[in-house]
């Protein structure tokens, strides 16, 4: 077996940002009985590039989905459905290095609270966790993957909840 050389000492944490959206149709659609469209997703809290050290992101949602096992392997890691109730989700995390091993996160898919009104006047439902990936002596290859990346910035476009607008809209909700 070989030996896997890692950074003695050094520690990087990548701060990362895990949730959903939810916007409700208004009706009960008749032929699935959907209620809602949603979007789960996990991204880095500052919107860094994380695909130097993220191979892919796999979304394990509710078995009554019929392909319940989706795979992002490249950002933005999300995935968008319709459906009626909330449910866990399971977000695991692979690296580009293989002797890191995968992470997994869990969020609870909401549709209904908490709802933020957004600046253009519409509602949504939004559900973001903030937390902590840390890497405790990687390897080489991965020590180099997690520090290359440093500034450089993805489309803020591309997501659906940028966290410093949620931050506002959390605020001024509780005024």
């Amino acid at each position: 077996m070989e030996v896997v050389e890692r950074m003695k000492g050094k520690r990087v944490i990548k701060p990362i940002v895990y949730g959903n959206t939810a916007t409700p149709f208004g009706y009960k659609r008749e032929s699935d009985q959907h209620t809602h469209q949603w979007t789960v997703f996990l991204k880095m809290f500052n919107d860094d590039d994380p695909s130097d050290f993220i191979r892919k992101v796999q979304f394990k949602l509710h078995d009554s989905y019929a392909v319940n096992t989706r795979v992002c392997d490249k950002p933005p890691y999300e995935v968008t459905e319709t459906g009626w109730g909330e449910f866990e989700v399971q977000m695991r995390i692979y690296f580009s290095d293989v002797n890191e091993k995968p992470v997994t996160v869990f969020h609870y898919l909401r549709l209904f609270q908490p709802v933020f009104t957004l600046p253009n006047g519409t509602t949504q439902v939004i559900a973001e966790h903030y937390d902590e990936i840390v890497f405790q002596e990687p390897t080489i290859p991965m020590y180099k993957a997690l520090t290359a990346g440093d500034g450089k910035k993805l489309d803020r476009k591309k997501f659906h909840a940028d966290c410093k607008l949620v931050l506002f809209a959390f605020v001024l909700h509780i005024l």
